[in-house]
C-alpha cells in the first residue's frame, strides 16, 4: 500500500508492522469482519422469521399444520449445530445441482452418483467452474444464511411460542368481547405483550449465534476464523514478511472483536427490555412504574 514497502527485506520496527499490516492479505481478513457482520445483519431477522412461523404452526388449530410446528423445533434442537451445518449444507447444495442437472442436461447418461462421489454435467454446476471466486463465496455465504436461520429459528420457535403462551389468556378474551377477531387481538394484544416474555430467550439466541459464527469456516467461508490461522502462522524466509508463530495475538484479537461485540449487544438488549417492559405487569413493569412515580 506504501510506497516503502516495495522492498520488504529492508524495513524494520514500525515500517515493517506498517507495511505487514497493509498487505493484500490482511485487507482480505479485515473485510471477513464485515463478512461476520453481515451475516449477523440478515440471519438474526430470518431467524426471528423462521422462528415467528414455527411458532405460528405450533399453536395451530389444524393438526397437520401443528404437527409439521412440533417436528421442525424438536427434530433441528435435537441435532448438534456442527452435525446440521455439515449434513444441511452438502445436502442442500447438491439438491440444487440435482434439480438443475434434471433440467439442464436431460440426455445425461452417466450415474450421477458414482460410488461416494456426486457428479453432475458442468452446466448444472452451482455455481459454473468458470465463475469468480467473488461468486462462490456469495453462494456458500447465502447457504450459511438460510442454514443459520433453520437452525436458530427452531430455538427461536420455542421461545416465541412460550411468550406467546405467557401472555394472560382473559386480555384475549377482553379483546374479543369489545369485537376484535381472533387476527386483530392477535396483532394488537397477543404479539405486542409477547415480547417482554421472549426478550430474555432472544437475547440468549442473539448472544449464541454471534459465538456460532466461527462455523463459517467450516462452510468453506474465508471468515475471520480462516484469516486469524492463516495469516497467525509462522511464515519462513521465503514469504516477504516472515514472522514466527502468532497465531495467539490474532486469536486474541478476535477474542476482544467478539466481547466488544458482546457487551454492545448487551447494552443495545438492556435498552430493548427497558422499552417493552414500560407500562407492562410485570415486576420490570411495576419497578419502572414506581421509578417514575
Amino acid at each position: 500500500m506504501f510506497e516503502f514497502c516495495a522492498e520488504p527485506k529492508t524495513l524494520e520496527g514500525l515500517a515493517w508492522l506498517s507495511c505487514y499490516l497493509t498487505t493484500p492479505k490482511h485487507m482480505e481478513f479485515y473485510f471477513s469482519f464485515l463478512t461476520v457482520l453481515s451475516l449477523l445483519a440478515v440471519a438474526a431477522p430470518a431467524a426471528l422469521a423462521f422462528g415467528f412461523g414455527g411458532a405460528m404452526a405450533a399453536r395451530s388449530h389444524h393438526a397437520p399444520v401443528r404437527w409439521f410446528g412440533n417436528i421442525y423445533t424438536a427434530m433441528v434442537r435435537g441435532v448438534p449445530d456442527i452435525v446440521f451445518f455439515l449434513f444441511f449444507v452438502i445436502a442442500l447444495d447438491q439438491g440444487i445441482e440435482w434439480l438443475t442437472h434434471q433440467i439442464r442436461c436431460p440426455d445425461w447418461t452417466q450415474p450421477i452418483r458414482q460410488g461416494l462421489e456426486f457428479r453432475v454435467c458442468p452446466a448444472a454446476k452451482v455455481p459454473p467452474n468458470n465463475a469468480s471466486h467473488f461468486a462462490h463465496q456469495v453462494y456458500a455465504f447465502a447457504l450459511a444464511v438460510l442454514t443459520f436461520a433453520i437452525v436458530f429459528g427452531a430455538f427461536a420457535a420455542n421461545v416465541l411460542k412460550g411468550a406467546m403462551d405467557a401472555v394472560p389468556r382473559a386480555q384475549i378474551e377482553t379483546a374479543e368481547a369489545y369485537g376484535m377477531t381472533q387476527g386483530q387481538a392477535f396483532r394488537r394484544i397477543l404479539v405486542p405483550q409477547m415480547w417482554t416474555y421472549a426478550l430474555p430467550g432472544l437475547s440468549n439466541l442473539w448472544l449464541i449465534l454471534i459465538k456460532a459464527t466461527p462455523l463459517l469456516f467450516l462452510l468453506g467461508i474465508q471468515d475471520i476464523v480462516y484469516w486469524a490461522r492463516e495469516l497467525g502462522a509462522s511464515k519462513s524466509a521465503r514469504f516477504d514478511y516472515p514472522h514466527p508463530d502468532w497465531r495467539l495475538w490474532y486469536f486474541l484479537g478476535l477474542l476482544i472483536f467478539y466481547l466488544l461485540l458482546t457487551r454492545l449487544s448487551e447494552i443495545v438488549l438492556a435498552r430493548l427490555s427497558r422499552r417493552f417492559s414500560h407500562g407492562q405487569a410485570t415486576r420490570a413493569g411495576e419497578k419502572m412504574r414506581r421509578a417514575a412515580a
